[in-house]
């Protein structure tokens, strides 16, 4: 085992560095060999996963069922946290890698893994880790696409898909002469225009502003679909003119263009979803599969389906890329903590939840896509899914930085510092542009740590 007396802890903290004394390296100690039972009789393992606002009560009964399953395969108990926002995600790892303590098994977003890889707190998975929890093999090859900085150095195992499209009434479109959903933003716009009637309490779109993750997500596509990458090496690329027309876009929808629901600007994913659900607009924009449970067993359960987000960039008529972004790369990854003295329960943990039958189960419950290649295979032909897995094949991955945490939360952080302005009818040249200058700033900040 490689000891390591110190790790730094690189642009996991929004304000400033942080170091840590560490020991311990990517491989797993104590239990069993590869391949072998793990006995953990009295002891206990702590996952800590993202809360599922959409479907709170079936997350609650998976913790209850996943727990009994794990307490018979292996003798232990399973504990789950939760975290409910980017920030409480960033805050948990932050607090959890400087004390060496906390949860052993971390489900993070696909974005979140280069930072929790670049503390040096998380294995870096060997051969017979893999081994553990089924092998490479058993998972989605592009899934693995933003697990590590190159495939002999992965952090990250792939638990589920989640491409993001946008939903669509094919009443709504039909009744208005629409023949099929947009693929350019400022198409999406013309047909939010004709769709919206406000006097039927009708709306072109709905879009979640107040959401803790969708917000940042429309900027980084319409930027990248722009050209402009955001981050280029070790420099920060907010203060351009692509993001700055991305979020002129993003806002003007509900102050300029007037095609969603003012009431959006206080709107989560789940309550943009929920009025989607409800026939009051046309396009739900920025969903995944997930959204499928809930659609199902809707008013609207026979008219809806689902669309790739516009590829071409605001202002623009065609792609300037020959592989259009149509998502970020998206999902959940599991890591393990390198100070979890728990480590063959760990994984096999995660050998259970990335099992065929898990991820099949776990896909009808929550309607994320399984990582699971076997799993998704079968689920080819499946209603609905077509567009959401041409989404996972042209998705594009996030810079593999420790910085893109901050960069991330930063993107955010100037729609949140803007909600106030959406609700009053306008977000000022001005305060646009200096929030998006203070966010470039900090990024650039975040980056410079992270070298």
């Amino acid at each position: 085992m490689r000891i390591r007396t110190t790790a730094r802890l690189a642009a996991v903290a929004a304000t400033a560095a942080l170091a840590l004394a560490a020991c311990g390296s990517g491989s797993s100690s104590g239990g069993s060999s590869s391949g072998g039972a793990v006995n953990g009789a009295g002891k206990t393992l702590d996952v800590l996963v993202n809360v599922s606002s959409q479907y709170p009560e079936q997350q609650k009964q998976w913790f209850t069922d996943t727990a009994k399953k794990f307490k018979d395969q292996t003798g232990a108990d399973l504990k789950f946290e939760t975290f409910t926002s980017a920030n409480d995600e960033l805050t948990k790892i932050q607090t959890s890698v400087v004390s060496g303590q906390g949860p052993d098994v971390y489900s993070l977003g696909t974005t979140f893994t280069p930072t929790a890889y670049a503390t040096g707190a998380f294995v870096t998975l060997s051969d017979d880790d893999w081994k553990k929890v089924g092998g490479k093999d058993r998972f989605n090859q592009s899934a693995l696409g933003i697990s590590g900085p190159d495939k002999d150095h992965l952090a990250g195992i792939p638990f589920v898909s989640r491409p993001f499209v946008m939903a669509y009434n094919k009443d709504l479109l039909k009744a208005a002469g629409i023949d099929k959903p947009a693929t350019t933003w400022d198409g999406l716009l013309d047909q939010a225009k004709k769709l919206t009637d406000p006097s039927k309490g009708q709306y072109g779109m709905s879009v979640a502003y107040k959401d803790n993750f969708d917000p940042w997500k429309y900027v980084w596509a319409m930027s990248v679909q722009a050209g402009n990458p955001l981050v280029d090496g070790k420099t920060a690329k907010l203060d351009d003119p692509a993001v700055k027309k991305a979020y002129e876009t993003y806002f003007g929808w509900v102050t300029k263009d007037k095609v969603v629901n003012p009431a959006a600007v206080g709107w989560s994913n789940s309550q943009a979803l929920a009025d989607f659900a409800s026939g009051k607009s046309a396009y739900f924009l920025m969903t995944t599969s997930s959204s499928i449970p809930t659609l199902e067993k809707s008013a609207i359960k026979d008219s809806f389906d689902y669309a790739l987000m516009p590829t071409v960039a605001p202002g623009e008529t065609s792609s300037k890329s020959d592989q259009p972004a149509a998502s970020i790369l998206s999902g959940d990854n599991l890591v393990v903590a390198d100070y979890s003295k728990n480590k063959d329960l760990a994984f096999a943990y995660v050998n259970l939840v990335t099992s065929k039958d898990e991820q099949l189960n776990y896909q009808k419950i929550f309607g994320d896509l399984p990582a699971n290649a076997d799993a998704l295979a079968s689920l080819s032909s499946a209603p609905h899914l077509a567009a959401i897995t041409e989404s996972a094949k042209q998705s594009k991955a996030t810079p593999f930085t420790g910085a893109w945490g901050d960069i991330q939360l930063a993107l955010l952080n100037v729609t949140v510092q803007s909600l106030p302005d959406l609700a009053s009818g306008a977000v000022s040249d001005s305060a646009l542009s200096q929030r998006i200058k203070d966010a470039q700033t900090k990024s650039q900040q975040s980056l410079d740590r992270a070298k």
